[in-house]
Parts: structure tokens; C-alpha cells; sequence
């Protein structure tokens, strides 16, 4: 479990990956591909501005773009997201989003905290944003952006969705129920999401634990070992010895000269990055236990 994997999921949750990692930060993974011979199926805001030289190749704008758009429009929008992103200007970026009620409520430290997070997709933006393509059918729009594999060379192309809501263009990153979501709970939307993915997150560490503690054992007498040790070793993640990233304190409670064990994963915030409190129990009476409950913020007994 790398740290990026967690901010990954937590994206993903969101729903901001949709365009963001799964197209730049792979433009290279598994984003959807077409040909560029589906450029002649997109029609663009304003044809005769396209922009290609006589040889049919695409020239960039100054903006990165591969047509011209006019101000405000869905493309426009799209291109002001994207810069507001990777400008780490969340606040700003969110709002031109059907996430917008659950960024509105949220305080500048409150922002912070959820810093680290979004800083990811900050990163996987590239300064210029190639839109090649606009669609406007009433009041929903589709922009598209084309980019070069780094892997293969094939085109990739992404659809974004947008809506009109009077005479703004709102980017839709998360779909029906998601935006439900976000308007019921508001500024707790994103600190949900987040301990969500914690919770599965810290489960899934512990059991990372609970094998490596197999591995050393069978390597030393039956003895198991500190996190400390398992994390030197090469067994568990570094990012267990903090909580920075995965919004967790884990520890190992040895007994009995290091025959038995427990493992504990704590919310490093309860309320704001977990609220399960997990212990994975290893005793001579009976077959190991895994016990997870909201323990106000406190490690379980071990």
C-alpha cells in the first residue's frame, strides 16, 4: 500500500480521477483510446477554427487547446478547471463542479486538511490542456481532450460531460447519486468519502501485517515482531509508521517473549479520517480475531 494508492481510492470516491488520473496520470494506463480518425466525428464549437496546417496535423493554441473557444463556454470551462487544479487552487476548481455544495462549506483549515489529498491530482495536470473537440446539444455539453500515449503513441481521447445551470457551465466529475450525496451532507462530503476509503485502507493493512508476521515467524523461531522491524525488513509499508497519508496510527502489541500479538490501526482524527477503531488478536485459546468498532477515537484493548 503506497501513499498514492490511498489518495488514489480517495479520488476515485470522489469522482475528480475520472479525468484527472485515469487520463494524465496515465495517459498511459487504462484510459478509453480511439484513433485520430475519430477526430472527424467530433464536432467542434466552431469548425471553421479548428486549427491543422496543410499537412492535416494538429497545431496547439497558446492555451494548449487544439481549437478555438469562446470565453465561458463548456471548453472554456473545462480549461479554467483543469488550470484551477493544477494551480492547487481546489476551492476555486471544485466550485466549477456538481461538487460544488460540498466545497462551499469548508473552512480554509478544513481545506488544508484535505491538502494532501487533492495535492495528488495537482500533479497528474499537465499545464496545458489539449481540447480538441466541444459539443453543445441544449443546456449539456461535451468537451474532448486528446492526448499521446507515453507508452504506445496510440490517441487517447476523454469525453468530459458538462450542464448549463443559468449561464455558467458546471463540470459533472461525479454522477447522480454522488451529487445527491454531496448536496445532503455539504462539507462533510469529502471527510465521508475519505474515511471510507480509510477504513477499508486500514483493514487492509492489517491483514498486510498479519502476513508478515507469518513470514518473520517461520524466519525466527516463532517469533513475531515490532512494526518497527517489519517495516526495516521490507515486509510492511512506511507509510504504517505515520499517518499522514493514510490517515491511521498503527502499532503491534507483542506478549509472551514475542509469541503472540496484536495488531491496532486508530483513527489519527477521529471524525475526520476514520472513525473504525481495528485490532487483529493473535492468542493461544483460540483462532486469531479481527475486531473492528467505533471506539470514539481510542485503540481498542489489546
Amino acid at each position: 500500500m503506497q501513499k498514492n494508492d490511498i489518495r488514489l481510492d480517495f479520488l476515485i470516491a470522489i469522482g475528480l480521477v475520472i479525468f484527472v488520473v485515469t487520463f494524465f496520470a496515465g495517459c498511459g494506463t487504462k484510459a478509453k483510446s480511439e484513433s485520430l480518425k475519430a477526430d472527424s466525428k467530433i464536432a467542434v464549437n466552431n469548425p471553421g477554427t479548428s486549427s491543422s496546417d496543410k499537412s492535416g496535423n494538429d497545431k496547439v493554441l497558446p492555451n494548449g487547446a487544439l481549437i478555438d473557444f469562446k470565453e465561458n463556454s463548456p471548453a472554456d470551462t473545462v480549461k479554467v478547471f483543469y488550470q484551477r487544479l493544477h494551480e492547487k487552487k481546489f476551492r476555486d476548481a471544485i466550485a466549477l463542479t456538481n461538487l460544488r455544495p460540498a466545497i462551499e462549506g469548508l473552512n480554509d483549515s478544513e481545506l488544508s486538511e484535505l491538502g494532501v489529498d487533492f495535492g495528488f491530482l495537482a500533479q497528474s495536470v499537465p499545464e496545458k490542456l489539449p481540447i480538441n473537440g466541444e459539443i453543445i446539444s441544449g443546456d449539456k455539453a461535451t468537451v474532448t481532450i486528446k492526448m499521446q500515449d507515453e507508452e504506445d503513441e496510440s490517441i487517447k481521447v476523454q469525453e468530459i460531460k458538462l450542464r448549463k445551470e443559468k449561464d455558467f457551465w458546471v463540470v459533472l466529475v461525479a454522477d447522480d447519486e454522488g451529487e445527491k450525496r454531496a448536496k445532503k451532507e455539504g462539507k462533510n462530503y469529502f471527510f465521508a468519502l475519505r474515511m471510507d476509503v480509510h477504513h477499508d485502507e486500514a483493514k487492509a493493512m492489517l491483514e498486510r501485517i498479519t502476513k508478515a508476521q507469518m513470514i518473520y515467524q517461520m524466519q525466527n523461531n516463532g517469533r513475531f515482531a515490532d512494526l518497527q522491524t517489519l517495516v526495516e525488513k521490507g515486509f510492511v509499508p512506511k507509510d504504517a509508521l505515520g499517518s499522514i497519508t493514510t490517515g491511521y496510527k498503527y502499532d503491534i502489541a507483542l506478549k509472551e517473549d514475542n509469541t503472540l500479538y496484536t495488531a491496532l490501526a486508530t483513527p489519527a482524527k477521529y471524525g475526520k479520517t476514520g472513525k473504525l477503531s481495528f485490532a487483529y488478536k493473535v492468542t493461544r485459546e483460540k483462532k486469531p480475531e479481527f475486531i473492528e468498532k467505533d471506539f470514539n477515537g481510542k485503540t481498542l484493548q489489546n
